[in-house]
C-alpha cells in the first residue's frame, strides 16, 4: 500500500491556512514549514501567495533557502501560487536586485504585472488538467508569464481586463504555478493536480 504523502506548505508569510484546507480535502497530509528540521520531513512543498520579497528574506533568515534549492534540484515536487509563482521563477521581473528567483520552471515572471491591489479581479479560465469546466481564478497583484523555455507546459492563459493574453499557469517536471489564488476559492482541482504530481514522486 502506497503511503499517505506529506505536503508541506511554507509558513513564513501568506495564505498558509487557505492552502493547507484546500490540501487536506485532497486527501494529503500536510505540515506547516518554518524551519530546515520541519522541512526534511515532507515529500513536497507549497510555496503561498503573499509578498514575494519578503518571503525571500525570511527563507534566508529562516535557513531555509539552501535546503529548499536542493530539495528542489533533486526533484522535490513544489508549486507556488503568486508570490510562489515569483519564487519559483528562473528569471524575476521588476523585483528587488537581491530578491530570489530558485529557477524551478525556466520561465520569465513580471512582478505585479496585473497591477495594484485595486486592480485585483476574477476571471472563468480553463485549466489543463482540471477537467472541461472552467475554473474561477482570482488574481490579486498577480504577477504573469512573459515567456517560457522548451520544457515548460503551459497549462491556462487569461485575457486580462484590458485585452492581453497572458500565461498565467505552467508546469516543468515536478514543479507546477500559478499567478492566481486557487486557495482563495472552494475548487480544489489545482491542488488535486498537484497533489496527483505528488503521488506519482512518493
Amino acid at each position: 500500500m502506497n503511503r499517505r504523502p506529506i505536503v508541506g506548505v511554507l509558513a513564513l508569510q501568506g495564505d498558509v491556512r487557505e492552502h493547507a484546507r484546500a490540501l487536506v480535502a485532497c486527501d494529503v497530509d500536510v505540515a506547516e514549514v518554518r524551519t530546515p528540521a520541519q522541512f526534511d520531513g515532507v515529500d513536497a512543498l507549497v510555496l503561498p501567495g503573499g509578498e514575494s520579497t519578503t518571503m525571500s528574506k525570511l527563507l534566508a533568515f529562516q535557513g531555509l533557502l539552501a535546503p529548499l534549492q536542493e530539495r528542489i534540484s533533486g526533484g522535490m515536487p513544489v508549486y507556488g501560487s503568486c508570490a510562489g509563482m515569483i519564487l519559483l521563477a528562473s528569471t524575476i521581473l521588476d523585483g528587488r536586485t537581491d530578491q530570489v528567483a530558485l529557477g524551478a520552471i525556466d520561465m520569465v515572471v513580471r512582478r505585479n504585472a496585473f497591477g495594484a491591489q485595486v486592480d485585483s479581479f476574477e476571471a472563468d479560465i480553463d485549466v489543463t488538467g482540471c477537467g472541461p469546466e472552467t475554473l474561477r481564478a482570482v488574481f490579486i497583484r498577480a504577477p504573469w508569464v512573459e515567456s517560457v523555455g522548451e520544457q515548460v507546459e503551459v497549462l491556462s492563459r487569461v485575457v486580462t481586463p484590458t485585452g492581453a493574453d497572458r500565461i498565467v499557469a505552467v508546469r516543468q517536471g515536478a514543479a507546477m504555478a500559478t499567478s492566481f489564488h486557487p486557495e482563495l476559492t472552494h475548487d480544489v482541482r489545482v491542488h488535486a493536480l498537484f497533489v496527483e504530481m505528488v503521488r506519482q514522486h512518493v
